[in-house]
């Protein structure tokens, strides 16, 4: 059997909720650090009844950590009208803080794992270059479906990234003040105006500095002592991890494995961007490489 239990990280004005997913018998393995995507919270990787990556990580025997970041999930307040925090938030403040939190909570070890989807990567890998001294605590990375900038084309993307990122989305929610994601069930979170329009600017292939403080993360990203890094993107995948944009991201860092998941290559099924994490046969079928991947970075 495995635990579940809700932590919460008060920061001014807002409380950040950590899930932590504990195995039955405590062991030496590093704990497991986890970031959703945009339009997401942290249930992308666990579920109450024992379903996802997270608690397959408890069971194998990690004290697994998953972020709801700013405003998602269940932290609050919830993501509202009067919102005034984006991407730059998490990458700045609140993933090392929590990075921090977790590190102190488990004293005896001193590197932690840290997993995303999707556009957590982009946030973890930024917070890295940042601040670079975090990765001699951060054993290593393991991404879902992690791209920066989108260039492959569909019917898809134009309307998913051309007209609903790009245009419609910064446009209603600088009017309503965030986008209701949630509510249209487009996604299982909402997001701010703040998260929109900086997020935009990177997949439009703009250069990868921040917006806000024009720190130049492409700039310092191969200067970076990368941890081992794992990207694992879906065939099925056409526009918010594509194979190709997935490595696309990878060489801006100058680093990193690759997977893709099809039948071609082994697997049970030809994933999408969701069902990476969230299909039944996942469990069998690679997750194991996932827990096999981080536990050859322990010991070497």
């Amino acid at each position: 059997m495995i635990t579940q239990t809700s932590h919460f990280l008060d920061f001014d004005d807002h409380s950040i909720h950590l899930r932590e997913i504990s195995p039955e018998q405590p062991s030496d393995l590093p704990p497991v650090l986890m970031l959703h995507g945009a339009i997401e919270d942290g249930r992308i990787f666990y579920s109450k009844s024992g379903k996802g990556l997270a608690c397959a990580l408890a069971r194998a025997g990690h004290s697994v950590y998953v972020i709801d970041s700013r405003g998602r999930g269940q932290s609050t307040p919830p993501i509202g009208k009067d919102n005034n925090h984006g991407q730059f938030e998490m990458i700045a403040h609140t993933l090392p803080e929590c990075h921090r939190w977790v590190l102190a909570r488990h004293a005896s070890h001193s590197k932690i794992h840290w997993m995303a989807h999707s556009w957590g990567g982009v946030v973890m890998c930024s917070a890295l270059i940042r601040f670079p001294e975090l990765t001699e605590s951060v054993e290593s990375q393991v991404f879902f479906g992690t791209k920066r900038t989108i260039k492959q084309w569909s019917f898809e993307r134009l309307f998913k990234v051309e007209f609903l990122w790009k245009r419609f989305g910064p446009w209603l929610a600088k009017k309503k003040g965030f986008f209701p994601f949630k509510q249209w069930k487009m996604g299982s979170d909402n997001e701010t105006y703040l998260s929109i329009s900086e997020g935009q600017l990177w997949v439009r292939d703009v250069a990868w500095v921040d917006p806000r403080d024009n720190f130049d993360y492409g700039s310092n990203a191969k200067s970076v002592n990368w941890p081992r890094t794992w990207f694992i993107a879906a065939l099925k995948d056409p526009v918010l991890g594509h194979p190709k944009d997935v490595r696309r991201f990878s060489d801006e860092m100058g680093h990193g494995k690759h997977t893709i998941l099809s039948k071609a290559n082994g697997n049970a099924l030809d994933y999408d961007h969701i069902n990476m994490l969230t299909h039944p046969k996942a469990v069998d079928d690679y997750f194991s490489d996932v827990i096999n991947f981080i536990r050859a970075q322990q010991a070497a």
